[in-house]
């Protein structure tokens, strides 16, 4: 078997690898390996191939993971589904208390309750989005 299609096969196995553990240095591995390949292809002895191996998995792993890293890691900028709606305004349709009611949000109708369940909220009123439990927005009045 030629050996680019090892180095390619193995750039392979190391790119599906990194599909499933998302550690960026599987995937960095995979890329040295297809290079590699390409490298074996043009022709470069066995020795070789592994220094141009070598070389790329190392600076790649020292250089370019942590920055991988550290953009997989940094915390979403933008809510999205519910928790985007959480610190909305809300205009109460029907009566809002502690047991149940109804707000729009934006263009939706959704179930609501009070967050203060002594609290009797009248139609009209615009409140805050405090939570949302499951379909069930909880608000309190806007002072």
């Amino acid at each position: 078997m030629d050996l680019w299609l090892v180095w390619s096969i193995a750039a392979g196995v190391l790119v599906v690898a990194e599909i499933f553990t998302l550690t960026a240095a599987l995937g960095i591995l995979g890329v040295a390996a297809g290079v590699t390949a390409g490298t074996a292809a043009l022709g470069l002895s066995p020795p070789l191939q592994l220094v141009v191996f070598t070389v790329l998995a190392v600076i790649s792993l020292l250089f370019v993971r942590p920055v991988a890293v550290r953009h997989l890691r940094a915390p979403q900028s933008e809510r999205f589904g519910t928790d985007a709606l959480v610190g909305r305004s809300a205009r109460v349709v029907s009566e809002v208390t502690g047991l149940g009611g109804r707000v729009r949000i934006g263009g939706e109708e959704w179930t609501a309750r009070a967050y203060d369940e002594t609290l009797v909220i009248p139609p009209g009123t615009t409140v805050d989005v405090m939570e949302i439990e499951g379909a069930t927005a909880v608000v309190y009045p806007r002072e």
